[in-house]
């Protein structure tokens, strides 16, 4: 896995002294990281050590006993699994020491240290994993011991708790207040120097330099001890931060007030130090202030536009995810999302936790059985009892967790992220160069300005938020309007969109707006209602049409439903056998035929009967938004129906651009073709037979009907009533691009006219301190207000 190098441990590369723990040639500090070498070693997880230089942190080799006994415990397993079905559970641990790449990396394979675990997901900001596990190979002790055998020790207190960020928040609250007061007091001391005519007496100067001395010790070393330890950590790990500059800053002012001051040769730099790191803590302080605002309106002021059928009183209407209230009767069609904690109450449940855990298989339910929100039915309609309220930053969150997604490689994140390193050394080498000349010309005083001075104003922080900031306020923007984004990268990946792809059913087309007339033997009564049925167990256009066709015929609960995505669906209904769908599906045949509109056929214990033609009504705006792409874009049109209206969408595409009789694979390949050929795909479908299309393409947007239509597997949700903005939206992202690149300059120029008056003496550290938050505040405040604006002016 790797060679000894000298005498460190090959696992965490501490020292491993006079008596080394030795395994096969390989020394080891402690038994402890020796027993999670092995461990990798086991399950050949070589490329761990390929991370770093040394990826591992000790682990305690002592034994837990009883320590984790509590966890057996039913009661506190409750409060931490978030999901719990058969034997499979889900837990989010907080662990606080989460800080590097090679931590993400050993987490999220926990499944290879251990079987029983079957998916692990950090968030690395949030210092949290999620953990998906099997209750019957490992135990919620069992995985918790696991974790600190790595020394991964989940805060399980902080767990059990919302508020993972109180402790952190409050310590910074207590450094800011440390650092204030001494401030306001070391400021006070120095008021003589800066306005008395005459100069103080010898010993009362000293005194006055002593006192500010000491009290600046606890705020160099307290206060301003998060850029140390940050700047070491990442220099340990070869990786240049942007606390580095400001850590030398502090660490060369305290150095130099403490041997003015100790050999009694000057007053040193107490207010300067003072000064500086609290009003960088302040700054520290206001732009995670800032940024929370945003999360926070992100978080839970937006929300999924999708709607859920509630009876009301033998009546179905259609309400909002918002409305939904504890022991609400909802009803469930095949493949519905279930949006809230509830029991089922009728019906036979299929329920698919893919959504939550990753696991695609479906879960049979009885009548009495709880079922967990961001569940999906895959099957006929059921009907649940809500019992928790509907938790909408829940689902939100399951949408936003992309553990599949990876960045191009010339993303604007990863280009800030390299600029942002070369960055930081330029700007140490400018402080070595001006602290040197200045130094030469024997102006130490000026020369220690100058260093700690560009150290301190220069900082790419501008550079880095003003990508989050503008796509955030992008992603608000388009919330408001009825476009709803998964997440920030998505904004970035449909600037760059030059083929769109249109699915027609459903999506060209307008559901709920359909003339149904029916060709073949007469049906029965009964026959009908069969077919009514049916049909409303599926929420596909063509089923929805027919349902409303036959709205007012008595429903029977079908015996069993199957629905064969972009094909029919069959099953049998007061003891008759019945599949509906295509002409393939229902009767194993085609005739080749070209009909003027969609067709579905029907047949009864395997006799086709007939067909129903449904006409297509196309959507309101259709026009519009097809004429202003066209020009910038290139177009498909790709549907599982027959070529009948080909005529009717030739002005819109290409002949050799529409391609009818579809199944859903073919639409997968057909964009992966596209993809091949070097186009950047958006797939605009239904999100109901489009799943693998939208899959596969680089961007997945879902025209939502009413909001029944969400897909876990779009990137984008797009309200049917807004379709004709499509054009704007798309246009509007390339405008948040346009705001970036602004953004991007406007914070190098700063950079340029902060270090340009700090290398020729004309900046105190003081006064950097107090312009690099507001540089950062600037940009955050730029790009917030010309995005707003331009989301007035455009959409």
């Amino acid at each position: 896995m790797k060679q000894q190098q000298n005498n460190t441990c090959v696992h965490c590369g501490a020292d491993c002294g006079k008596e080394p723990v030795e395994w096969k040639n390989l020394n080891f500090c402690c038994n402890g990281c020796l027993t999670v070498y092995q461990l990798l070693n086991e399950n050949k997880l070589y490329n761990y050590y390929q991370l770093e230089e040394t990826p591992g942190i000790k682990v305690e080799t002592t034994e837990f006993g009883n320590k984790y006994a509590f966890l057996d415990n039913d009661e506190v397993k409750q409060k931490l699994i978030s999901f719990t079905e058969g034997t499979i559970s889900k837990v989010r641990f907080y662990i606080p020491v989460i800080h590097c790449a090679s931590c993400i990396w050993l987490l999220e394979h926990l499944q290879k240290l251990h079987s029983g675990v079957r998916h692990s997901f950090v968030n690395f900001t949030k210092k949290e994993v999620d953990v998906t596990f099997d209750e019957s190979q490992i135990t919620l002790r069992q995985l918790v011991e696991l974790l600190s055998s790595i020394h991964y020790i989940p805060d399980l207190s902080q767990s059990l708790s919302d508020k993972k960020d109180d402790k952190s928040y409050k310590t910074l609250l207590y450094k800011i207040g440390v650092a204030g007061f001494v401030f306001v007091n070391v400021m006070t001391y120095s008021l003589p120097a800066y306005f008395n005519g005459e100069p103080l007496s010898d010993k009362l100067q000293s005194l006055f330099n002593i006192l500010s001395y000491v009290l600046v010790i606890p705020v160099a070393l307290y206060s301003g001890s998060d850029y140390y330890i940050s700047a070491f950590k990442n220099l340990l790990k070869k990786n240049i931060s942007i606390d580095l500059p400001i850590a030398l800053g502090i660490i060369v002012l305290f150095a130099v007030t403490s041997y003015e001051v100790m050999s009694g040769i000057g007053p040193g730099y107490s207010d300067s130090l003072s000064g500086l790191i609290f009003f960088l803590l302040v700054g520290k302080w206001f732009q995670s202030k800032t940024y929370e605002a945003l999360s926070f309106e992100r978080n839970y002021k937006s929300y999924f536009p999708i709607a859920v059928t509630k009876i009301n009183k033998q009546i179905e209407e259609s309400i909002l995810l918002e409305k939904i209230e504890v022991d609400d009767v909802l009803i469930i069609r095949n493949k519905e999302l279930i949006p809230a904690d509830s029991e089922l109450i009728e019906g036979d449940a299929r329920i698919d936790y893919s959504f939550v855990t990753g696991e695609s298989t479906p879960v049979v339910k009885n009548l009495g059985d709880f079922i967990y929100a961001g569940g999906r039915q895959m099957g006929g309609i059921i009907k649940i009892r809500v019992k928790k309220e509907v938790n909408q930053s829940h689902l939100t969150k399951l949408w936003n967790q992309d553990t599949v997604y990876h960045k191009p490689s010339d993303s604007l994140k990863n280009l800030s992220d390299r600029i942002s390193k070369y960055f930081t050394l330029i700007v140490i080498a400018i402080a070595i160069g001006g602290f040197t000349y200045w130094a030469l010309k024997g102006e130490t005083h000026t020369a220690v300005f100058v260093f700690t001075a560009v150290l301190i104003v220069a900082c790419p922080c501008a550079l880095a938020l003003s990508i989050p900031f503008t796509f955030g306020n992008t992603m608000r923007i388009f919330g408001r309007k009825g476009l709803y984004i998964k997440n920030t990268d998505v904004i970035e990946k449909l600037s760059h969109i030059n083929t769109i792809v249109f699915d027609k059913t459903g999506t060209l087309t307008q559901p709920n707006q359909n003339q149904v007339d029916y060709i073949g033997e007469k049906l029965s009564d009964i026959e009908k209602e069969v077919v009514f049925s049916l049909a409303k167990q599926s929420t596909h256009p063509l089923s929805t049409a027919l349902a409303q066709n036959f709205n007012g015929s008595t429903y029977h609960a079908p015996e069993h439903v199957v629905e064969v995505a972009g094909r029919g669906i069959f099953g049998k209904v007061n003891k008759l056998e019945v599949r509906i769908g295509s002409e393939e599906y229902v009767s194993n045949q085609s005739s080749g035929s070209s009909r003027p509109s969609s067709t579905v056929f029907v047949a009864f214990n395997d006799q086709v009967k007939g067909h129903f033609t449904i006409s297509n009504q196309y959507r309101s705006g259709l026009d519009k938004v097809l004429k202003s792409l066209n020009g910038n874009f290139n177009l498909y049109l790709i549907s599982g129906d027959n070529s009948a209206e080909a005529d009717n969408l030739k002005s819109y595409f290409d002949a050799e651009n529409m391609h009818f009789n579809q199944k859903p694979g073919d639409k997968a390949e057909f964009i992966k073709k596209l993809q091949n050929e070097g186009k950047t795909v958006l797939m605009t479908g239904d999100g109901l037979n489009d799943a693998g299309a939208l899959m596969q393409s680089d961007v997945a947007l879902t025209i939502a009907d009413k909001a029944y239509h969400f897909s876990p597997a779009s990137d984008a949700v797009l309200e049917a009533q807004q379709f004709s903005k499509m054009a704007g939206f798309i246009r509007f992202t390339r405008t948040s691009l346009s705001i970036v690149k602004v953004a991007f300059i406007i914070s190098f120029f700063y950079n340029i006219i902060g270090i340009s008056f700090a290398i020729t003496g004309n900046l105190s550290p003081v006064v950097a301190a107090i312009l690099m938050p507001i540089s950062s505040v600037s940009v955050v405040a730029f790009a917030t207000f010309v995005t707003r604006l331009a989301g007035k002016v455009k959409l």
